[in-house]
Formats: C-alpha cells, structure tokens, sequence
C-alpha cells in the first residue's frame, strides 16, 4: 500500500515539475543551433563588406560544374606563349602581335623561345593582342571595341591551337580544379571533322538536306574511328601532363570530369556548317564523350544573320535523324545597336522551338524577343536553362548590371547557371563570375548553391539524376548501384558532399 502511495506521490511530483518546466521552457529555451547551410550564408553576407573576403570564400564554394567553355579561349596567353615557345613558333611584330609559323628570322617575326626574357616589351605586347589584358579602345592597335578586340584573338593564336589539344585539356582541367569544379562542357572540333568537312568545300549548296546529308553519310564511320583515336591519344597525354598516373598526380585536376561539344562555325558557307554539323551530330551520337552539339562564331557577323533561319532549320533535320543528342545552342548574344531590331526578336525562339535546344548560351537579348514572356515560360515549363557569362556579357556587349536579364529569366523561373565562356581571353575565372553574381546580380549565397547544383542537373552528363532517385534517400548499396549506373548522379553525390564539407568550415 504504502509503494502505492508512493508510485501516485512520485507521480503528482513529476506531473508538478513537468507542469512548472512547461511554464518556464519559453524562458530557459536555449536558442536554435544554426544549420551549417545558415552559417555558411551569415560568413557570405559578412563577406560581401569586403571584396577580397569574398573571393577567398567563393573560392573554396564548390561550383558543379562549367557548361559554356570554350577549349581554345581557356588557355591564358601565357600558356599559349609558352607552347609557341615549345613548339619553335614565331610572334609577329606588329602593332597587334600575332603567333606564327616560321621561318622566325623572316621580316616583322621574332622567335617565341626566349621571348620574355629577349624581348620583353614585345612579350607584353603579345599578351595584350592574344587577350583583353589591358584593353584600351583603339590605343597601340587595339580594336576600337571590346567586341572586336575580343573575337580578333582567336585568329592570333590559332596557330599554336591547332599542335595543343592534349595542353589545352590540361589546362582546363587544371583550372576547373582551382576554381572547385567538378565537370566542364567544353567546345572542342578535333581535327579529324575536317575530313568529312573537306568533302563539301567548294561545292555549292542547293538547300537540299536529305542530298547534302547522303553525300556525307558513307564517310561518318571514318570519321568517328577517326576522332576516337585522336581524342584517345590526347586525353592520355593530356593525364601524363597532369601525373594522373604517377605517385603524385594533381589530384584535383585529374578528377576534372570533361564532356565535349562539337561545333559548327556560322560564319561559314552553308555546305561547311552542314558538314560540321552533321559531324557534330555523328560524333555525339557514337562517343559518349560528346555530349552535345552547338554553333559558335559571333552571332551579329552579316552571314550568321542572314543564315540563321537555316542554321535552325539544319539543326532541327539533324536533330531529327539523332533524336538523342543534345543542343545547347548560342543564341541572343546581341543587343540593341549591335544589329538591327528585327534581327533581335527572334533567335532565341527559333533556337528553342526550330532546333530543339535543351539549353541557351548567353540569352542576353530575350527581352527584345516577339512574345517574350510566353518564351520564357516555354522555358520555363520545358526546364530550358540559360547559360549566364556575366564577365562575356560586358566586354563583348557592354551589357552588365540591372541591364544584364539574369534576373528576368530567375523571376520567370527559368533555369540559369553561370559559366566562364572564354575565361583566358577575359582573364577570369568561374570564382570571378559567382563574385559578379553576388555583387552586381545581388544573388544570395543560396541563390548560388541552387546555381551550383542546377550546373549539373541541366548538364549533358549520361545517366539519371540524382534530383529525386529513391534509391538514394538514404546511404546503402541500392545508393551504391544507383550512382554506379549514372555517371550525372555520381557527379551530383560528390557536390552534396563537397558543399558539406565547405559549410561545415564556416
């Protein structure tokens, strides 16, 4: 009995103090720990005070991936002097210097080998004409705009491209690795496409697809075996570069995924670009390391406008007989002034709608777009992302700031990612693009995590996403099998991660 009275005793007690503890709780509540996530925007928002801080944390941030990258444009001019200096190459002495082939003893060329040292003001010539290092509109040759200045570089160290594949991978990997991104999408023609190319130079063009396409058809095996061998050779050496398979390789250049995208150059003849693009094509749909299919050169020359209905039409017919491949096409890389009105309300639309594109790269004129805002919520509905080069933006186009649409395209809930486009001939990097994001675009630092993580969603990396996959909502051999099976979500599991760990620093 008496246990009884003590069982109901230590009961009212308990009921007592539970009653009192509930009463005071609010009072002695200790304050919600901060999740890593919260604490890792607190240290961005106090970064924004100062720049440098910001650089040093966006650094470290974890960026997914880089899906509008340009091979040729990576390398720094430093990198291309240098090869030029391996290579026994010569660097012209104009106003404007230029790489070049020999004899180096020849008039108006010196040799690069040793150049830095022989002839230093000719070197720092070199790195300004091969850049936009110290443009200056029109002073000592420059162009007289940074639109011209920057696409007139290609055609200055082209001549040391065309021998540097396997460096030119090197480099890009190993500045991904510095910058903390896991996987670029690169632009890269391997010789072998001009051999298919070559067939059709010359010959004229009757707009007749299904002719045009038979006539190339019976080369494409070749031409895959081709490209296969020579993206073999280069991708080894490109990894004996990096010590991929040495004692001590660098480790995180070497974990750079790369996926390729082969091009067409719209600036061309029609009879050319079909080629390059049936190429492109081919390749894509034969070597699950082209990924893609795009168009480059300047979208505002006079023959991209006046072919550029059917540079659409020809992608579209591609895109038809390989249903699988992927577009991710430059489009409204333009801007009032540049060219005409007329021929701003519509490129961004037929990329989409005519050719099929799964992403835009740049995308800066869709507010000047027939119907812009059913396009945007085509866009939007059909998770077509923007690829945003803010750096690219501004120099080629003076288009920066409120007058950039990144967050026209955010507001209608269109995908965007940001990217580095030709970051040697800029001098950026991707950290340099996230910086503008946050201080000129006023995005948050969850506005770039999200970005960071759409760069591998909406990548044309094989396999299923891990957005979503059961299979991986807890750790576990079903999780082991699902990320084994697709590359894309194995990608997406090491970000997770990575971000992690960078916010469990803060």
């Amino acid at each position: 009995m008496r246990a009884k009275n003590r069982l109901v005793s230590g009961l009212a007690v308990a009921a007592g103090l539970l009653t009192l503890s509930s009463a005071v709780a609010p009072a002695l509540a200790a304050p919600p720990v901060p999740t890593p996530e919260a604490r890792a925007s607190a240290a961005f928002d106090a970064a924004l005070k100062n720049r440098a801080a910001l650089r040093l944390f966006l650094q470290a941030m974890p960026k997914g991936g880089d899906l509008h990258n340009h091979l040729s444009g990576t390398p720094y001019a430093e990198d291309f002097l240098a090869w030029a200096d391996a290579d026994g190459l010569c660097v012209t002495t104009d106003v404007q210097p230029a790489l070049a082939s020999g004899p180096c003893d020849a008039p108006g060329r010196k040799p690069a080998r040793g150049l830095a040292k022989a002839d230093p003001a000719l070197y720092a010539r070199a790195l300004n004409s091969l850049s936009m290092l110290n443009y200056n509109p029109g002073a000592d040759g420059a162009q007289a705009s940074g639109h011209d200045q920057f696409f007139s570089t290609f055609g200055r160290f082209g001549a040391v491209t065309e021998n540097n594949l396997p460096a030119m991978l090197a480099v890009v990997r190993e500045y991904a690795a510095g910058d903390h991104v896991g996987y670029v999408e690169t632009s890269v023609n391997p010789g072998a496409i001009y051999d298919l190319v070559n067939k059709v130079r010359g010959s004229a063009w009757d707009g007749d697809f299904d002719k045009a396409f038979a006539a190339l058809e019976p080369g494409i095996p070749d031409l895959v075996a081709k490209v296969r061998a020579e993206m073999d050779a280069a991708e080894a050496e490109s990894d004996r570069r990096l010590g991929c398979q040495t004692q001590k390789p660098r480790q995180g250049a070497c974990a750079v995924a790369l996926g390729y995208q082969a091009f067409a150059v719209r600036i061309l003849p029609p009879q050319v670009v079909f080629a390059q693009l049936t190429a492109a094509f081919a390749l894509a749909d034969a070597d699950p390391r082209f990924v893609g299919v795009n168009i480059v050169a300047p979208e505002d020359n006079p023959t991209s406008l006046a072919d550029y209905r059917l540079h659409m039409r020809m992608l579209g017919y591609l895109h038809a007989r390989y249903p699988k491949v992927k577009l991710s096409l430059h489009a409204g890389e333009l801007t009032l002034g540049l060219v005409p009105p007329r021929d701003l309300s519509f490129h961004i639309r037929e990329a989409v709608e005519v050719a099929g594109a799964a992403r835009i790269g740049h995308g800066v004129d869709i507010a000047h777009e027939a119907e812009a805002r059913d396009l945007l919520k085509r866009m939007a509905r059909d998770k077509v992302a923007v690829e945003i080069n803010l750096t690219s933006n501004d120099v080629i186009l003076g288009v920066k700031g409120a007058d950039h649409p990144l967050h026209l395209y955010r507001k209608a809930g269109v995908p965007v990612v940001l990217s580095t486009d030709d970051e040697g001939v800029s001098r950026i990097d991707l950290t340099n693009e996230y910086l503008r994001a946050a201080t000129e675009q006023g995005l948050t630092y969850r506005d770039l995590k999200a970005i960071a993580r759409d760069s591998l969603e909406y990548a044309f990396v094989p396999g299923k996403s891990l957005r979503g996959a059961a299979e991986c909502a807890k750790p576990g051999k079903a999780c082991e099998a699902f990320l084994g099976a697709n590359p894309k979500a194995q990608l997406q599991w090491k970000l997770e991660r990575d971000l992690e760990a960078f916010e469990a620093t803060h």
